[in-house]
């Protein structure tokens, strides 16, 4: 019975994981939308409540964009994780860099974003009994540090606004490394169940 049961659980795994085309798609959207709504509650994230007020909004519009995504896998949590991350991290890495928009300081800041973001979300994907969560919290801060550094060369006229993320230039090879990652974490069953 239970090999009648494995090769349905490995194909439905499969056809999940290859719906993960979603995640670049939601990472595109939620990131300028996010970054615009709180820019225009904050205009610009040149102080601790504005981090903090700036990071809590867009975190929401991409946590709940990357919840999309993920809703087959994980709970609505992740969009409260992805708000809460973004806002302590966001307020935190800018304190770091003063407020500061130099590259340095804009791939600082983003890789303690990162760190926020990602330790919770992680903590997430642990609660949802994915193998491998802890990758998840490892890979983000370089990932956005990596954003911020693509947005840099791309905004480089506008990056005195001090947006609260990176735009979509940044989110595009943040969506597609995050994306690599994923997948391999939500194929890990896979492997398990062949065990």
């Amino acid at each position: 019975m239970t090999n009648a049961v494995q090769p349905t659980t490995e194909a439905s795994n499969r056809r999940g994981a290859r719906r993960l085309w979603a995640w670049p798609v939601a990472i595109l959207v939620g990131f300028p939308i996010g970054g615009y709504l709180a820019d225009l509650a904050v205009d610009g994230v040149d102080s601790m409540w504005a981090a903090l007020v700036g990071g809590l909004i867009a975190g929401l519009v991409i946590g709940a964009a990357e919840w999309f995504a993920l809703r087959r896998w994980v709970s609505w949590l992740w969009i409260a994780a992805t708000s809460t991350g973004m806002a302590a991290g966001l307020t935190a890495g800018t304190a770091l860099v003063d407020y500061e928009i130099s590259r340095g300081d804009l791939l600082l800041m983003g890789a303690v974003t990162g760190l926020g973001v990602g330790a919770l979300q992680a903590l997430v994907l642990a609660r949802s009994r994915i193998p491998g969560a802890f990758w998840w919290a490892v890979a983000n801060p370089p990932a956005w540090a990596l954003g911020w550094l693509v947005t840099s060369y791309v905004i480089t006229r506008n990056v005195h606004d001090q947006f609260t993320n990176f735009g979509a230039s940044g989110a595009l090879v943040f969506g597609l490394l995050t994306w690599l990652l994923l997948t391999m974490l939500f194929r890990e069953p896979d492997s398990e169940a062949r065990r």
